[in-house]
């Protein structure tokens, strides 16, 4: 089986080189990693240590951001290499200032795989949640580099729970321990013979307490809100917004306010957006120098901010659940204690399954379901709390995952060898 992924990978470098001539995305994926080997014999030094963390994507980085955080603070002499899978994940945090070194990972071929961890030379690998790489994982067990999975979370239907994914298991059996978010992922690496498994929880729920402890102001929501009732909307697509339209056009009242910010800020969507609302809107981009009070919706056509614009909201729209891809981030709202309504994607987010189960969140299948659920929020101050309540509560009672995990990093990088 290891023969036959060798060759798919292979194949699949050539595909990739094909399609990159067509494909905006898939070029950043190319030629991104052709610089790599490169990159890391001018920034890695080679008598100093160094921490490797590996997330496919932006989401997958978010979870791993409080560890690296920990272990610069605690570590500050260790040189910390971020790499990802993704253009999306590179893209963005590329300059991210806690890592000294952030690439692409080469694609997992063995003579990439043996290259890198030479040049590299990890004292820790730590992969975030789903990152499963044959090659490298094999190679860093025979070279006796301990690593992490964390924020790992495991289904059934994986094809390392399937008779024919024996292969599989043994690239999972490279781990030296995993820290799982619930007690279903812990038991099913247990059924396979995996052991190492601790349950620390999601490291995410540390990563947003931390924009609530932060408290960074925003004035110009707060000039635009003028104590009004204010639903901010997060990450939407064109199938949430047409619901929310149809509410704001149609229903709200004058003295609700509405902040939404796009998924997608390309400029014509952007001025689809705007067009499509009745009520006086502006763009986060035209407030300079105007009375935002006068306005009863604000469209944030830019990107970074929406995490501390929830501060200041009475109730969170969550985009995404009407995609295939599903519901976007849930905790940045749930942390500053705001009711949650998404659209019905979300089987795949826990977080979301238990907070729906907990009823601080709901799921809307249509425009009527959202209309009446907003219109509720907006009449009922005690139904408001009460969800606000729960929300708070349950990022509270998970906090934690980032300080279990730390106990292990420790242990390993005091006991490394000189």
């Amino acid at each position: 089986m290891r023969f036959l992924y060798n060759i798919f990978v292979h194949f699949t470098v050539i595909v990739l080189k094909l399609v990159a001539v067509f494909s905006i995305k898939i070029k950043l994926f190319v030629v991104g990693r052709q610089e790599v080997f490169q990159k890391l014999k001018n920034k890695i030094n080679p008598l100093q240590k160094t921490v490797w963390i590996h997330a496919a994507s932006l989401g997958e980085f978010e979870q791993g951001r409080p560890v690296i955080e920990e272990i610069k603070k605690e570590y500050p002499k260790h040189q910390i290499l971020v790499t990802f899978f993704s253009p999306s994940g590179y893209e963005v945090r590329k300059n991210y200032e806690l890592a000294d070194v952030v690439c692409y990972l080469p694609l997992d071929t063995i003579a990439n795989v043996k290259k890198f961890i030479k040049l590299v030379r990890p004292s820790i690998a730590i992969f975030i949640k789903y990152e499963i790489w044959p090659n490298y994982l094999i190679e860093l067990k025979k070279q006796n580099i301990p690593t992490l999975l964390v924020s790992g979370i495991f289904r059934e239907n994986q094809i390392f729970f399937k008779s024919y994914g024996s292969w599989m298991r043994k690239s999972l059996k490279a781990f030296t321990s995993f820290f799982v978010q619930d007690e279903t992922s812990k038991n099913l690496l247990n059924n396979i013979g995996i052991d190492e498994v601790n349950i620390a929880g999601d490291t995410r729920f540390d990563r947003v307490q931390k924009l609530v402890e932060a408290n960074e102001k925003l004035p110009f929501v707060n000039d635009f809100k003028n104590d009004s009732y204010l639903l901010v909307a997060g990450s939407t697509w064109l199938e949430d917004e047409e619901k929310l339209v149809n509410y704001i056009n149609n229903i709200a009242k004058e003295n609700e306010k509405f902040i939404i910010a796009p998924h997608n800020i390309k400029p014509d969507e952007i001025l689809r957006l705007k067009n499509s609302l009745q009520k006086k809107t502006i763009l986060f981009t035209e407030k300079e120098g105007e009375n935002l009070s006068g306005y009863q919706v604000m469209i944030v056509d830019t990107v970074g901010i929406l995490s501390k614009i929830y501060a200041y909201a009475d109730v969170a729209y969550i985009g995404g659940g009407y995609t295939k891809s599903g519901v976007h981030n849930t905790l940045e709202a749930a942390t500053y204690g705001l009711p949650i309504v998404i659209g019905p994607n979300f089987k795949k987010f826990k977080e979301v399954k238990d907070l729906i189960f907990l009823k601080g969140c709901i799921s809307v299948d249509n425009s009527d379901d959202l209309s009446k659920f907003l219109k509720i929020m907006y009449q009922d101050s005690e139904a408001r709390a009460e969800k606000s309540n729960i929300t708070k509560n349950y990022v509270i009672q998970n906090l934690g995952a980032t300080q279990k995990i730390m106990q292990t990093v420790k242990d390993i990088l005091l006991n490394e060898k000189e």
